[in-house]
């Protein structure tokens, strides 16, 4: 077991959620990298490891609430107290033509799954976190949102915001209202939840286009690491707040 503080980042073997592992380690913290497949996870560690990260797989899909339990077992054995909770884990479902998903067209099957894994996911791992969160003396929760679920700025017409994603960035505008009830519900304790939008980030969720994953995780990491009286219940970008 170790002193150092501990983060947990969900999708974590690889892209975002890699740099994400990566830049908070580099910061001092024990990171338990969330991996769905195994293997790959402890790739992700090996790798971490040779950049002198101390880090350590955590198997975990987290759509079963086995693996989610089994998760979070290992976290108890590991020390039993989590400073970081990062919810990066994310699909974006199957897109059509221009990289769009229309909603007269969609497939209600595929709007399941990715609910199941972009909201049912973050609430199912958060839930089961909480009793290490509590155990923080500065506990944080950085859920991974996107500009595309602000609908604020997907109604303004004069904004661009790139295609329409009719199943995936409705799952986002639900993560951030999930987000804020955490907040509201955290009132008057140590945890501080808030929501990260990276932008366009070149990984193969993006199909590779984008501003590097390593530039994408400052404000995911910047959250997770919030001094105590930073705020609770926002949502932000590199620039700042941007609205829900």
């Amino acid at each position: 077991m170790s002193d150092k503080q501990l983060a947990l980042v969900t999708g974590a073997n690889k892209g975002l959620g890699y740099e994400i592992a990566a830049g908070l380690g580099a910061r001092g913290y024990r990171v338990a990298v969330g991996a769905r497949d195994e293997a790959r996870g402890e790739a992700a560690v090996k790798t971490l490891h040779t950049a002198g990260v101390d880090a350590f797989a955590v198997p975990l899909d987290v759509t079963s609430d086995r693996s989610v339990t089994e998760a979070a077992e290992l976290i108890e054995r590991q020390g039993g107290r989590l400073d970081a909770l990062v919810n990066n884990a994310a699909i974006s479902g199957e897109m059509g033509p221009g990289w769009r998903q229309d909603p007269t067209t969609l497939d209600l099957d595929v709007v399941r799954k990715i609910v199941e894994t972009n909201v049912f996911g973050v609430i199912r791992v958060t839930n089961a976190m909480l009793p290490f969160l509590r155990r923080a003396t500065s506990p944080r929760i950085v859920n991974i949102s996107s500009s595309v679920g602000s609908v604020t700025l997907q109604a303004d017409p004069d904004i661009e915001v790139g295609p329409i994603m009719a199943a995936y960035a409705p799952t986002k505008s639900y993560l951030n209202a999930v987000t804020v009830h955490y907040a509201r519900q955290f009132t008057g304790t140590d945890i501080l939840i808030n929501a990260a939008c990276p932008g366009l980030v070149a990984t193969d969720f993006s199909g590779f286009r984008g501003r590097p994953p390593q530039e994408a995780a400052a404000t995911a990491i910047r959250l997770a690491t919030l001094p105590d009286g930073g705020p609770n219940g926002s949502f932000f970008n590199d620039d700042g707040a941007i609205p829900w």
